[in-house]
């Protein structure tokens, strides 16, 4: 009788590890399908973002007139909303400086 219920015990164990697996692979499934959508709005909010680029960097002028050129100089949205063009070289030391108050924090 001993041996019959530890075998029942056993084949419980087993059935309820399956169903574990089961419910596992159908979580799987779900969240693979979650983040191959979250990956596909990425992409569509990375390329708005590209394109609003070109378009402003498109339209920008310099003070004589001339196409501000988008290789020389940066968007930069500050943390009270204010956006600024600065030059790429400005915009590398200050991601510094950000990073560095970041690490102390």
């Amino acid at each position: 009788v001993a041996a019959q219920k530890c075998r029942k015990r056993k084949l419980n164990a087993i059935l309820n590890l399956e169903e574990d697996v089961c419910n596992l692979q159908t979580q799987k499934e779900s969240l693979k399908k979650e983040h191959s959508q979250c990956s596909k709005s990425i992409n569509q909010i990375k390329q708005k973002l590209n394109n609003l680029y070109h378009d402003i960097f498109s339209r920008l002028r310099d003070d004589q007139g001339r196409p501000v050129d988008p290789r020389q100089y940066v968007i930069h949205c500050s943390s009270n909303g204010t956006v600024f063009i600065i030059p790429k070289h400005l915009a590398k030391s200050e991601q510094k400086e950000d990073n560095r108050k970041d690490q102390k924090q």
